[in-house]
């Protein structure tokens, strides 16, 4: 911590909802800070949240009668590459990272709404009455559509690339849960010292993540890869990214040892939103402390249901690796 801390006393962290009851849209304020701090955390946690959290979206359709997007099908108001436009504006939280395709079908005259694809019980859809298409009296339509869970943003011209087929059509996706990240540094003053500053954070998310939870994974995310820096070179090994179960199966069995444990942030797993903030707020924050947890260990942390439990699970299994017995 910054020697003026000593001086002013720790920063403070306040947070305004924009609107009374709406976890989505959020006004965080932090400080006192160090002269200069503001603009360093300022535009690291920005540059986080727009580009590296994990969300759902829609990457593909299918269409019955559209062999490209820019088809027009007979009954409905809007071509094919409307009804993607409208698409890409459907929010959705997923749990589970696996591709999964969803269905939407109706018959005229009527208004197909997001809350009219079905789903499976893995996937939420944060705003149902999102039009998506206008069906005319006597008209039809049947597509199957590809949720994908990802981060960042994918342009379709890529996927067309690896994956070009008759009548699929790519949408280009963003998965990121975050819509609107704005923020400002404000002079503030403690006593006699008037050049300190105050950042003011605000962040709008699509109701797949309220904005508390997303400034709280893109920190855990700084905290991490900043964490490098504070360990000896030849503890760090340069394929420690790839090879999960040597890393682990390296480290000491205790700090006896005498050698410094290793540590795999454990965003690397790419886990849901809820299962890791579920774990980072028990205080496992990485692969190897999570390795040393039992079901039954997990199963007493608070948000960490079976399905968190089964993820883990699954996603430790396809790098060789899985929880202590109870």
């Amino acid at each position: 911590m910054h020697i003026i801390q000593e001086e002013i006393g720790l920063p403070k962290v306040t947070q305004v909802q924009a609107k009374k009851g709406d976890a989505t849209h959020v006004v965080f304020a932090i400080g006192p800070l160090p002269t200069g701090y503001g603009m360093t955390l300022g535009n690291s946690l920005r540059r986080v949240l727009l580009s590296s959290l994990p969300g759902a979206a829609i990457s593909s359709l299918r269409a019955q009668g559209a062999n490209h997007e820019y088809t027009a099908l007979k009954g409905v108001r809007e071509s094919v590459m409307d009804i993607a436009l409208n698409l890409k504006e459907v929010h959705l939280r997923k749990h589970h990272k696996d591709i999964e395709v969803a269905t939407l079908e109706g018959k005229g005259p009527k208004v197909l709404t997001a809350g009219d694809i079905k789903v499976s019980s893995d996937i939420e859809i944060m705003n149902p009455d999102f039009p998506i298409l206008h069906l005319e009296k006597g008209a039809s339509i049947k597509m199957e559509l590809t949720i994908e869970k990802g981060v960042g943003y994918q342009p379709a011209a890529e996927r067309n690339k690896k994956q070009s087929e008759p009548g699929l059509v790519h949408i280009d996706t963003i998965f990121s849960p975050v819509e609107r990240v704005r923020f400002d540094v404000e002079p503030t003053r403690v006593g006699q010292r008037t050049n300190l500053e105050k950042l003011v954070l605000e962040i709008q998310t699509n109701g797949s993540l309220s904005a508390e939870e997303a400034v709280r994974f893109a920190s855990q995310l700084l905290s991490q890869y900043f964490n490098f820096f504070s360990l000896d070179q030849e503890t760090v090994e340069k394929d420690f990214m790839a090879d999960f179960t040597r890393t682990v199966q390296a480290q000491p069995e205790s700090e006896q040892d005498g050698v410094k444990e290793s540590y795999t942030p454990i965003e690397i797993l790419n886990l849901s939103p809820r299962t890791l903030n579920s774990l980072i707020n028990a205080g496992v924050g990485s692969i190897e402390q999570l390795t040393k947890c039992t079901p039954g260990t997990l199963s007493n942390f608070r948000g960490f249901g079976s399905k968190a439990l089964e993820e883990v699970d699954q996603t430790l299994a396809t790098r060789g690796l899985s929880l202590s017995k109870d």
